[in-house]
Parts: structure tokens; C-alpha cells; sequence
């Protein structure tokens, strides 16, 4: 991996996609994160993967050069077939409405503490922060980034600790004001979800003038109102902080809307997506259906599916409410958690706290999985799916336990020294 210039471990280069880092000084904060995170497990970590995306890149390239023009024809063909089959699915007629709480954790920490308003500041550990406010992200100081690289981006910055059971209770309330248009709204977390506003507007037409009319409020939140989620979830991102954008329901704005829409903006293209899509020359959507042969050929079939699916900005229409919800999931990121006693402790009490949460929703689940993140920023899962559902605190955790026990036994005789846990 080249260290120096452009090329430099480009996981931990500055991402200014996100809201509230435009224009900031790209080398001279790429210079500081570089020079900070050096040595560190952290660092070593991101070296690691980077390696693991160029010798996948690499890969495809020997692919690419192996591919014939008979190859690109038959694949061209069989794009075309699909394309045309997937546009007479396209429907217009839904408003989805994604909204996103902006800055939740730090906006919350700044309501309780208000002199925080006007300073620079994150919530997390030295260790990763969960957000930052956007007086930080003028420093490049982001979520998902040790504390000890934003203190060097950011001296003064102030760094709040998680509190979990505020965050879950102001999102909560929110919660309650998205059931008022939205009774089936699906929450993605505590600071995100999507509402299908279609049946309240029909509704509201026929409400008196002094009903359909609101003060706005001080709020936090930025809305995406569209066709469909997957542009919904784009368009939320566009005037943050605490604003909207609505992008027409007509093919012709959808399609004009992903021309020069760069492919990062879309949910389910990351970071190694988007340099496996550059190293092919292919940075914005427009260029996806340009391309879509050659991609069809080197990506797998669900990859490319979906790739296609956004190059025509489509998405789905039908939001499965939360009582319909698939999973249930809680986790917990820590410094370093390396006795077995502590680890089988907390792994009960994550357990307590699904068994919980699935009371409440009326839930119950066949497959239990357990996902672990150690020292070396290295994520496994484990999983086990029984015969029969399960709901107790008493039998996630007996599923539960095992897991842990299996992964303990293939580090032994070392401890598991890990830094976050899951269900």
C-alpha cells in the first residue's frame, strides 16, 4: 500500500460525503489522521483491510482483461432483457418520507448541557466515537473514528460519554410523533426511519385549513420525501442539517436526479464498493448503466441486481412495518473486555436486554447469532437457528453461551480480548 499522497490507506482518508465536511482541507486532515493512527491496533487493522480490497481489485482487473467483446454482446443483451423487465415495475404513486435525526447522540447531549452548542464536540470514548456536532465535522472529526485521532484533528474538542437509555427514551418520543402519520413506520434505528406518508395525505385534504397548518418548531431532524426508499434515503442526505428535499414522482426527475448522483450517496454501497466501482472508472450513477454489461459479468448476480436497480432509481415501495420486523438486535462497544467471567456477564445481561425489547414488541426468534469485534477490529458472527422459537432471557442465553464458549475455545489458550458484543 502507497502511504504517501492520494494513495494512502484511502479507508482512513477523510469522507467528506457526510453532511457538514464540504470543503475542508482534504490533505492537511488526511496528514493529521495518518500521522495520529500510525502504531495503533486501529491503524493496523484498516492497513489489513485495505490489502484484503486491493488484492480483490486486482482480481477483477485479471477478470476484466479476460472478458471478450462476445462476452460484453451476450451480457448486453441479457441487461437489456432485465432492465426493461425491472422498468414495468417502477411505481410512482407512493410519497416515502426518510427521516434522519441529524447529529442524534450529540444533539441530545447538547439539549441536556446547552454551553456544549457552540463548542466542538463528540460523543464516544478515546477509543471510536459514536457522532460528532458540526462544529466538530469542520475539524474532519467523524463517527466511527477513535477519539484519540479526533483529539489530534480537534484539541478542544469535547468528548461526551454514550448514554444509551437517553438516547433510546428521546427516540421514543419521536417514535410516537412518526405512529401519528405513519402507524406501520419502519425504524432502521434510533435516529432513523421511513414512513409511507401516502394514506395521511390523501387524508389531510379533506382536514380544515387551521388542522393542515404547523408552526415549526426547533427541531433537529432532516427529511427525504420521494418514490421510493432507496431515494428517499438519498434525498434525506441533501440539505442537512434540519431540512427536506422532495424529489418529483416522474421518471423523468428520478432519472435526472441519478445522472450525477455519485454512487457513495446510495445505502448498500460502501466504501470497498466504491473503489472496486473506480478502479472500473465508474463514479456516479450514470456511469453504472453505462457500464452494466461488464459489471453483470464481474460482480456477483445479487451485486449487479441491485447496482441495476439504481441506475434507474429504483426502490422499494412497501415499508414492512415494525411489527413485521425480521430481527432484533442490541450491542455494545467497549475498550477492552478480556476475562471469560466478564464477557459471559455481559453476554447475559445483552441477552436480558433483547429478551426485553422482543416482550415488548411481542417477538419471538428461532435463530440466535452472536457477533463479536476483538482488539484487531476483526468482526465474526456466529449463529446457531433451533427448531423452535425462543423469547426468555434463560434460552437466548443458553444459545448464546455456546457461541461464546466455541470462539473462546478457538482462541484458547490466548483470552478473547474483545471491544464490542452483539446479538
Amino acid at each position: 500500500v502507497d502511504n504517501t499522497g492520494e494513495g494512502f490507506l484511502s479507508r482512513m482518508a477523510l469522507n467528506d460525503n457526510k453532511a457538514g465536511m464540504e470543503g475542508l482541507d482534504r490533505d492537511k486532515i488526511n496528514k493529521i489522521i495518518m500521522e495520529s493512527s500510525k502504531g495503533s491496533r486501529f491503524y493496523e487493522n484498516e492497513l489489513k483491510r485495505e490489502q484484503q480490497v486491493n488484492q480483490r481489485i486486482e482480481k477483477m482487473m485479471l477478470q476484466k482483461a479476460q472478458v471478450t467483446e462476445q462476452q460484453l454482446q451476450k451480457a448486453q443483451a441479457q441487461v437489456d432483457r432485465m432492465a426493461s423487465a425491472v422498468e414495468k415495475t417502477r411505481d410512482l404513486s407512493r410519497v416515502i418520507v426518510h427521516v434522519d435525526m441529524d447529529a442524534f447522540y450529540a444533539a441530545v447531549e447538547m439539549r441536556d448541557c446547552p454551553e456544549l452548542k457552540d463548542k466542538p464536540m463528540a460523543v464516544g470514548s478515546m477509543s471510536m466515537l459514536s457522532t460528532s456536532n458540526y462544529h466538530a465535522r469542520k475539524y474532519g472529526v467523524r463517527a466511527a473514528m477513535p477519539g484519540f485521532i479526533a483529539k489530534k484533528l480537534c484539541p478542544n474538542l469535547v468528548i461526551v460519554p454514550t448514554n444509551f437509555d437517553k438516547y433510546r427514551a428521546v427516540s421514543d418520543e419521536i417514535r410516537e410523533i412518526f405512529a401519528d402519520y405513519d402507524p406501520h413506520f419502519q425504524p432502521m434505528s434510533l435516529d432513523e426511519a421511513y414512513l409511507d406518508f401516502t394514506d395521511h395525505l390523501h387524508q389531510r385534504q379533506h382536514w380544515p385549513e387551521s388542522s393542515r397548518t404547523h408552526r415549526l418548531r426547533g427541531s433537529s431532524a432532516t427529511t427525504g420525501i420521494a418514490p421510493n426508499m432507496m431515494l428517499a434515503k438519498v434525498c434525506s442526505d441533501k440539505n442537512k442539517p434540519n431540512g427536506q428535499y422532495r424529489l418529483p414522482p416522474t421518471r423523468a426527475a428520478v432519472m435526472d436526479f441519478i445522472q450525477s448522483l455519485p454512487v457513495r450517496k446510495v445505502s448498500g454501497i460502501g466504501k470497498v464498493s466504491e473503489k472496486m466501482l473506480n478502479a472500473l472508472g465508474i463514479s456516479s450513477c450514470s456511469h453504472l448503466g453505462q457500464q452494466m454489461a461488464l459489471l453483470s459479468l464481474l460482480f456477483s448476480e445479487t451485486a449487479w441486481h441491485h447496482l441495476m436497480q439504481v441506475s434507474l432509481g429504483l426502490g422499494s415501495t412497501y415499508i414492512p412495518s415494525h411489527e413485521e420486523r425480521k430481527s432484533m438486535s442490541t450491542e455494545r462497544t467497549f475498550k477492552e473486555l478480556n476475562k471469560a467471567e466478564e464477557q459471559f456477564s455481559l453476554c447475559r445481561e445483552l441477552c436480558g436486554d433483547l429478551a426485553e425489547d422482543m416482550k415488548k414488541e411481542d417477538l419471538k426468534g428461532k435463530t440466535v447469532t452472536l457477533k463479536l469485534k476483538n482488539v484487531k477490529f476483526e468482526v465474526k458472527t456466529r449463529a446457531l437457528t433451533l427448531p423452535y422459537a425462543v423469547a426468555t432471557v434463560d434460552e437466548i442465553f443458553a444459545v448464546a453461551k455456546d457461541l461464546l464458549k466455541t470462539e473462546m475455545e478457538n482462541e484458547s489458550p490466548q483470552p478473547l480480548r474483545l471491544r464490542l458484543m452483539g446479538k
